[in-house]
């Protein structure tokens, strides 16, 4: 009875343990089978292994048999390693494949580093076969065209596409599109400002595009300048009539800013001219007024007789009508004869 117990205890754990192994072998038969079919082979261990370390099979399956059918040699452990740093496996494969057809130079290492630097591979792939164009400047911005004035004061208002060409192996730490977008439009400006008339731009607008592209604009980027077209170009308002319009006025204003100031410096000289003036007067008042005391003073001291103060009245007198015979009208107060 015992016996019996003890071997229907082990029937029962072999059972269990039968179970336990095909549920788990069942979640990864289906994958196992796919990829040992495809060539693409992936060992049991390293499915569960993976599953332990929640990475997502299917994704790493799919993943490695698109890159084995494809001619990439390209292990489960280095899917799953970037898969683990946060990669996205499928586009980086999907950019290593369309790479390869397109006899792009790309290899593992290089396409991990691109994806984990944020950079979208797949479209940097395509942009290598197909080159794209950009604006400048770009639509949607603050500015709908790119604005410089010619030496003789005519504004020009361009436009320009440039097509270009990603570089995989400058990718990254390059430069984005607005790297080259501004350097662009620097170029087109330097270009137009230094031609001596609008006319010459006008005349000769590849001349922009020639002058740009032999800058070199596209070092430190992360794309290849195939050529920079001008779309369009109008002209825009005389700015070197309104600079001079504008200094000119601002040179009136100053002129009768300085006017003023003369003015007012004259009449405030000539106010203080004036108050000299009475002031003298008045000095001269007070002097004549000592003129009687010191009369008196010579009677007191026996210095003038009264002949000697008729002889002075009469010559007061005299002087008095000769002036008035000779038409002066103004008199001082020592002319009109002394205070009795």
């Amino acid at each position: 009875m015992n016996m019996q117990a003890v071997l229907i205890a082990v029937g029962v754990v072999v059972f269990l343990i039968v179970v336990v192994g095909i549920f788990v072998v069942g979640q990864f038969i289906n994958l196992y089978i796919q990829a040992s079919f495809s060539g693409a082979k992936v060992t049991m261990i390293e499915l569960i292994g993976m599953r332990l370390r929640k990475v997502d099979l299917k994704t790493v399956v799919y993943s490695r048999i698109r890159a084995v059918k494809s001619g990439l040699d390209i292990s489960a452990n280095q899917l799953e390693t970037h898969y683990l740093a946060g990669g996205r496996v499928p586009q980086v494969i999907s950019a290593l494949i369309a790479a390869k057809g397109a006899r792009i130079p790309l290899d593992w290492s290089i396409a991990t580093a691109i994806d984990l630097a944020g950079r979208d591979l797949f479209e940097a792939v395509q942009t290598s076969v197909n080159p794209k164009v950009i604006d400048c400047p770009s639509q949607g911005g603050p500015r709908s065209t790119i604005d410089a004035v010619a030496k003789d004061g005519i504004q020009l208002k361009a436009k320009a596409r440039v097509t270009v060409r990603t570089n995989i192996q400058r990718l990254v730490g390059g430069a984005t599109e607005e790297t080259i977008i501004a350097r662009v439009g620097e170029g087109i400006v330097t270009t137009i400002g230094s031609a001596n008339t609008h006319k010459e731009v006008l005349e000769n607008p590849d001349r922009i595009s020639k002058t740009v592209m032999e800058k070199g604009l596209d070092a430190g980027t992360a794309f290849e300048i195939l050529s920079i077209d001008i779309a369009d170009i109008d002209v825009g308002e005389n700015i070197g009539a309104q600079l001079q319009a504008a200094q000119a006025e601002a040179d009136k204003k100053r002129f009768q800013a300085e006017a003023e100031k003369r003015r007012a410096l004259a009449f405030a000289l000539e106010q203080e001219n004036k108050a000299k003036i009475e002031e003298n007067k008045a000095l001269v008042v007070l002097a004549e007024a000592e003129i009687p005391r010191a009369i008196a003073e010579s009677f007191r001291a026996g210095n003038l007789g009264i002949m000697d103060y008729y002889r002075l009245k009469n010559v007061q007198a005299d002087t008095q009508m000769r002036s008035a015979i000779a038409g002066g009208g103004n008199q001082s107060a020592g002319e009109r004869g002394p205070l009795t």
